[in-house]
């Protein structure tokens, strides 16, 4: 194991702090262009070709579809081309999706950036960030994957209001291409340099200690993993949850302008995303010393709480409070599926358990947005849409808590 070798993981010089970097960077870019982005293109879009909303919604739903889609493959690619290869065919996916995106005039294009933007997402989103960083920690893992993940929220808070002032200034065009060189030129060099296997892995993560860029092919099945009570204590109530945090986030403009105003609304945006930040630090100083699912259960129960109140009040302050409760937690969604993967699957299974469970999360919480509209276009308020959400995280709060027998890990046959 990392702790067996002597390493000091707190140590600055240990070298897995500067894979974190890498990865923080690249959970920036590929958050900040992939996800948070998006709302920017469907703006510009429409504006720049008449193209009506549906069409590009289509295209977003399509890409996030791909995405969960692909990243059961991970693994696969992994052992394949490698970690850095893997990386780099990522990020040049994702440059070309965003240089197309600025020089496009076709709808068929629009599909093509897309897809190349889930390319993007299979080779520099969750689940490899948390496979590399996975094999470079063992006591300070939460530390080190809260900070990488912070790269993400950043991204929205950094590189979407970026991307709207240059559009001011120079235009779309011009501001992606900008965003697009400025990213190779950061991204590119730290991921050559940094990323990698360390030279001695664990024995558990069925990788060679060979210090070479490839991760040896493991011979677990995900059929094993779908046969797994504690792989679905853990996929089914992060995926509820998510469900209802997008459904949230996606609708909360809409829903806190009639009453607080669009700057208030749109200061409730900013101050989530700002807690999201201090969430993930917060958690990262101390998840390693924690039982995980007990985290996550403590998160989820605060977001409905957070909801529950916002519910309740028409107080710009106490709705201002709320959101940002709400937003402590939004970013450590993400980070207690590996941690609770590396406790009770094992390492040699990481990056298929990582895969198989962000796709089946993924593909149910794309549905969040569109079943809280529902509700609220059948209802006529908020108030049933956010109170099923409310009902949703406190039944991933009571799943996730559930451990079905002691859990077996998948070892490689």
């Amino acid at each position: 194991m990392i702790a067996a070798t002597g390493v000091d993981e707190s140590s600055l010089h240990y070298r897995g702090w500067r894979v974190v970097l890498a990865c923080f960077l690249m959970a920036f870019f590929m958050f900040g262009f992939g996800l948070y982005g998006q709302g920017v293109y469907l703006a510009e879009l429409q504006r720049a070709h008449g193209w009506p909303g549906t069409l590009v919604s289509a295209a977003s739903t399509f890409s996030f579809l791909l995405t969960s889609v692909l990243v059961i493959f991970t693994d696969g690619l992994l052992a394949r081309i490698g970690l850095r290869s893997l990386i780099l065919c990522g990020l040049s996916a994702l440059g070309a999706s965003t240089v197309l995106l600025a020089l496009m005039q076709t709808p068929w294009q629009l599909y093509l950036a897309y897809a190349l933007m889930a390319v993007g997402w299979t080779g520099m989103g969750t689940v490899v960030i948390a496979t590399v960083l996975n094999s470079w920690f063992e006591r300070r893992r939460g530390l080190a994957l809260s900070l990488a993940f912070n790269g993400a929220t950043c991204g929205g808070i950094v590189l979407v209001p970026l991307l709207l002032a240059l559009t001011g200034s120079i235009g779309f065009r011009s501001a992606m291409l900008a965003a697009t060189i400025v990213m190779v030129v950061l991204v590119l060099p730290v991921v050559v340099i940094f990323t990698g296997w360390p030279a001695e892995m664990p024995p558990a993560s069925g990788r060679h200690a060979s210090g070479d860029d490839t991760a040896a092919p493991a011979d677990h099945s995900r059929r094993a993993l779908l046969a797994n009570a504690a792989f679905w204590t853990m996929v089914l109530p992060i995926a509820i949850a998510l469900l209802a945090q997008m459904g949230f986030i996606i609708h909360q403009v809409t829903f806190l302008e009639p009453m607080i105003g669009r700057y208030a609304a749109g200061l409730a945006v900013t101050i989530m995303a700002a807690m999201a930040v201090v969430g993930r630090l917060s958690l990262g100083l101390f998840v390693d010393r924690l039982d995980p699912r007990l985290a996550c259960a403590a998160s989820m129960t605060s977001q409905a709480a957070a909801l529950f109140v916002l519910l309740q009040t028409e107080s710009p302050t106490v709705l201002l409070m709320c959101c940002a409760v709400y937003g402590f937690s939004i970013g450590n969604m993400i980070t207690f599926p590996p941690l609770i993967i590396q406790r009770e699957i094992g390492a040699t299974a990481f990056a298929a358990a990582m895969g198989l469970g962000t796709s089946i999360s993924g593909i149910i919480s794309a549905f969040g947005p569109g079943i809280v509209g529902v509700v609220r276009s059948l209802t006529g308020d908020y108030t049933m849409a956010f109170a099923m959400c409310v009902v949703l995280d406190l039944v991933a709060a009571g799943v996730v808590l559930w451990r079905p027998g002691k859990a077996a890990k998948i070892a490689a046959s």
